[in-house]
């Protein structure tokens, strides 16, 4: 069913702040709209919005038919205990929902309840849009279609990060909604993962409303773009698509920079002259009244007014400074600004493999011989599952090869971010684990640190464990920071970081002067950061570019 959502004059938040106000905005069949904007400005809470899950602050949200199929799939970071794979995929398709609300209005229908008739009729239609009548007979084939070898009675809790993407990637592709709305739908996937989602997006009929930090899907699938500006405190909509929007905007902030120092020009010109005006009022009068002695009636007159023409120009100035129209100064957003420590150079070579091999369960790594040199920018790429993160522990002497040799070199200081963002004792307060891991800074100045990251005083006294994906990677980022580093360990280092914040660890890493090992799935943060050579793992075996 072809399926239309209208959002008008729409604000959304927390009842003490506002985050966006005055949103007007219609998605219709074939529209993929991107939702941007720092972390903590209201992407999330727009998409709940959409989704009928929370109240508007102002304004109203409607489909058109009103019982269109709108489904909101939002991150999951934890996953649910107990849940299997099949599960999961009816919860997140929207199946688990409707057949519960088919039953219950069945077991009305066979009580006699007053008005069961419809109430069935409409739970089934239901069922039946959601595809939860053949659901368990797809779960299978689109697993396996998708490479993850695990099958639908699997417990999710025993998934890695990258078949859990993929799980969620199923759901996503199994499902029937009239209109979609995702929340990161990119986190994890790999490019195989990215391809796919890309292609099920663009040939979706009902209309996308999607939010994501991946700059290469947004300009591959967006046809339009919802900018939320906290700093500005200002929403728009650009039509076209992603790198179209940039341009816009890059324009935009321009023009109102440019219309500011203008006005702010203007003003601070005239109110110069008006005090220059009021000066030589003042010292007319005071010249005037020291030159005519007070009998000289015709020479204290023609003072006078003289001392009024240049009060008249005065107010003429005033009014015109009154008259000028007022234009904002654009307020700079918040942008997470930092560099990596250095450390002393380590010796020349860094690390070191030579025919290692490492087997974990039915998973086998290598041989491999490789050679990490200091100064040497690599990049590692390869399919969820293929041994990108085994590679990097061998590296690092974290896990001992099984057969061949793994060393460290000597006076090498690693920093690293893995994808669990577990550089932090779980169980500490952030400022005390970040005390504990850096004991040289004196704790006014961990504070001071983390603030710069955006950690503020709720994020610093909770526990590591407890904060959001994108503040544990903020908080990771800062001991990059405070840490003296020359080999730096990045593992899908992008993922929980807005976009700025992805800008702003491209320019950290392109002044960064030691190793880097840096393994990702986002393809413009690999062609924008410079890189001597390419490591691809597939299978366990790693081949050099």
């Amino acid at each position: 069913m072809s399926a239309t959502l209208v959002a008008k004059n729409l604000a959304g938040g927390h009842a003490h702040r506002t985050l966006f106000e005055s949103l007007d905005l219609t998605v219709a069949p074939g529209d993929v709209v991107g939702v941007v904007g720092a972390n903590g400005a209201g992407k999330t809470t727009l998409l709940r919005l959409l989704a009928g899950h929370t109240e508007p602050l102002a304004g109203t949200v409607a489909t058109a038919p009103s019982d269109a199929f709108v489904g909101w799939l939002p991150q999951e970071h934890e996953r649910v205990p107990g849940e299997t794979v099949a599960a999961y995929v009816a919860r997140r398709t929207g199946a688990t929902e409707a057949t519960a609300a088919m039953e219950t209005t069945a077991e009305a229908l066979g009580s006699g309840a007053v008005g069961a008739d419809d109430a069935y009729a409409a739970a089934f239609d239901r069922w039946m849009a959601s595809g939860a009548a053949d659901l368990d007979e797809r779960i299978a084939p689109m697993l396996a279609e998708l490479g993850l070898t695990v099958g639908p009675e699997a417990l999710m809790t025993s998934l890695s990060g990258g078949q859990a993407a993929r799980a969620a990637l199923a759901a996503l592709l199994l499902s029937r909604f009239d209109l979609v709305l995702l929340d990161e739908p990119t986190n994890d996937l790999d490019l195989a993962g990215l391809a796919r989602l890309e292609s099920f997006v663009q040939g979706l009929r009902g209309g996308v409303v999607l939010v994501s930090h991946d700059r290469e899907f947004l300009s591959r699938c967006v046809t339009r773009i919802v900018e939320l500006d906290l700093a500005q405190n200002h929403v728009a909509v650009y039509d076209g698509g992603y790198d179209a929007f940039l341009e816009e905007r890059a324009v935009a902030r321009r023009h109102a920079r440019e219309a500011y120092d203008e006005f702010a020009g203007k003003k601070a010109d005239l109110v110069s002259r008006a005090r220059v005006q009021r000066e030589w009022s003042s010292q007319g009068v005071r010249n005037a009244m020291k030159k005519s002695p007070d009998n000289d009636k015709i020479r204290r007159k023609a003072a006078t007014e003289s001392s009024e023409k240049q009060a008249q120009k005065v107010r003429q100035m005033e009014s015109r400074i009154a008259r000028l129209e007022e234009v904002d100064e654009p307020r700079k957003e918040w942008v997470l600004q930092f560099s990596i420590g250095a450390a002393p150079r380590s010796s020349a070579v860094v690390a070191t493999l030579n025919q290692a091999t490492l087997r974990l369960g039915d998973f086998h790594l290598g041989p491999a011989s490789l050679q990490v040199n200091a100064r040497d920018r690599i990049g590692i790429t390869g399919p969820n599952g293929a041994g990108k993160t085994t590679l990097l522990r061998l590296l690092l002497g974290d896990e001992l090869p099984d057969t061949g040799t793994a060393s460290l070199g000597a006076s090498v200081a690693v920093g690293e971010i893995d994808q669990a963002r577990t550089g932090l004792a779980e169980d500490s307060a952030l400022g005390d684990a970040f005390e504990a891991a850096v004991p040289d800074l004196a704790p006014a100045d961990v504070r001071t640190l983390l603030a710069k990251f955006g950690l503020k005083a709720d994020q610093v006294s909770s526990t590591v464990g407890r904060l959001s994906p994108g503040e544990r990677t903020r908080a990771a980022l800062a001991l990059l920071q405070a840490r003296g580093v020359n080999l730096l360990v990045l593992d899908e280092p992008t993922n929980h970081l807005d976009l700025p914040a992805i800008e702003q660890l491209e320019e950290a890493l392109e002044s960064y002067d030691g190793a880097l090992l840096l393994v990702s799935h986002d393809r413009r943060l690999l062609d924008n950061v410079r890189l001597d050579e390419r490591w691809h793992v597939e299978d366990g075996t790693v081949s050099v570019g």
